[in-house]
């Protein structure tokens, strides 16, 4: 047991000095062990009933309260900038508590959703360093909303990224906890956001549709070097956030290990449910993320939309994956299967449709008895998320305008903020 000083001692002498006095002597007597007074020189006594028991000395406390931090988003496509600020969030406390803005709110300040309220729950929940998620959240943090978080979550801190978030008249959404004092910091995670990726989207479909136009045309050097710059990302990956990112254990001796793979681009809730019924069947899940080669091979050439390292840090960032192969190959080999220990091999049965079906990829693990089909919980796919965009084409292009020039007046006034 510990305890805070010797300072106990005397504060025993002078509020209880009879029974102090009692023990002193009855110690002396028995002659024991100075150890435990060895500052003052007086002997230790073992008896049947500790020092604290008698209410007499202050025992060091043995913890403190856990802090509670909260940010909040509409996390629409989610994606990893949106789990690294998570990730940055959690680490300034011990729970982290997620707001998730309304469909309503989102509308009346950013313009339509791509994704519903439970497609976004289902993401910000599966995300490893949630603890807990508030639904309806409002887009401004006000006093009254502020008060609710202070005494009704418990939150000591709001947390928000270094870029500004500003309402339609143009005020600060977290003025109220920066004027209480309770508003921390982080750094925002450069070369993606929702807005990027909507662009993304609507630049793929485009191409796609001009290379149609072209019905069997050659296409112009020009025109193929234009379409593949605008699918280049500004993320610049790097071996410390994979770190970050990654639970940095491997699987137990006995462990069963359960394996699933897939492009898992515009990582989407589908991918959420069905990694965790995955997960569900053994004790490790290892993920195989498809190289940008092969997705464009069995795809198309206008995906993938989100690039390899990209979508390595979305699968990442799942609580329900606790491994991934950056670039796996299509086919499970034996080999691959005798390397990993590969007890088990699942499928949706929901997926994206392969160019290129002659081969089946999963041919050996059927052979050997380890495959599973898997029923997907939901029917959503890259393909439906990219729909739903196109369907609201206008819509998106004007809202994306808007977002644009407000992040390139964020990069252009941008400074260096500490943190990762």
């Amino acid at each position: 047991m510990d305890y805070e000083n010797n300072s106990w001692i005397w504060e025993g002498v002078n509020y209880y000095p009879r029974v102090f006095g009692g023990l002193m002597v009855t110690a002396a007597l028995l002659g024991l062990s100075t150890s435990y007074f060895g500052g003052i020189g007086v002997p230790y006594l073992s008896l049947p009933c500790s020092w604290s028991n008698l209410g007499i000395f202050h025992k060091k406390k043995s913890g403190k309260r856990r802090i509670r931090v909260y940010m909040d988003g509409c996390f629409d496509l989610m994606h990893y900038g949106h789990a690294n600020a998570l990730r940055q969030a959690k680490a300034l406390g011990d729970e982290l508590v997620v707001g998730l803005v309304s469909d309503e709110e989102i509308v009346a300040n950013k313009g339509p959703p791509v994704l519903s309220m439970e497609e976004r729950l289902a993401l910000v929940s599966g995300l490893k360093w949630v603890d807990e998620v508030i639904t309806d959240a409002p887009y401004a943090i006000t006093e009254q909303f502020l008060n609710r978080l202070f005494h009704e979550y418990k939150i000591d801190y709001v947390i928000h990224g270094d870029d500004p978030c500003l309402l339609p008249d143009g005020t600060d959404a977290y003025a109220a906890a920066k004027k209480a004092g309770r508003y921390k910091q982080i750094k925002r995670t450069e070369g993606v956001s929702s807005t990027d990726i909507v662009g993304r989207i609507l630049s793929s479909l485009r191409d796609q549709k001009n290379c149609d136009d072209h019905n069997g045309t050659e296409v112009k050097p020009q025109e193929e070097n234009q379409s593949q710059a605008s699918h280049i990302a500004q993320f610049l990956p790097t071996s410390r956030r994979i770190v970050q990112f990654s639970n940095g254990k491997g699987p137990g001796p006995n462990s069963r290990i359960v394996y699933i793979d897939g492009a898992f681009d515009l990582f989407h809730a589908g991918h959420v449910e069905i990694l965790k019924r995955a997960r569900e069947l053994g004790d490790f899940l290892l993920v195989g993320i498809h190289s940008d080669e092969t997705v464009s091979e069995h795809r198309g050439n206008h995906y993938p939309i989100m690039h390899l390292h990209e979508r390595s840090l979305s699968v990442l960032a799942c609580r329900y994956v606790d491994e991934v192969i950056i670039g796996s190959p299509w086919e499970i080999t034996n080999d691959m299967i005798t390397t990993f220990n590969i007890s088990v091999v699942v499928h949706g049965t929901v997926s994206e449709k392969s160019l290129n079906c002659e081969l089946d990829p999963y041919e050996i693990p059927k052979s050997m008895g380890i495959f599973r089909l898997l029923e997907s919980p939901k029917d959503i796919t890259t393909a439906t998320v990219a729909q739903r965009i196109m369907a609201n084409h206008e819509a998106y292009v004007k809202r994306n305008a808007k977002k644009t020039r407000s992040e390139q007046r964020y990069y252009e006034e941008k400074k260096y903020v500490s943190g990762d």
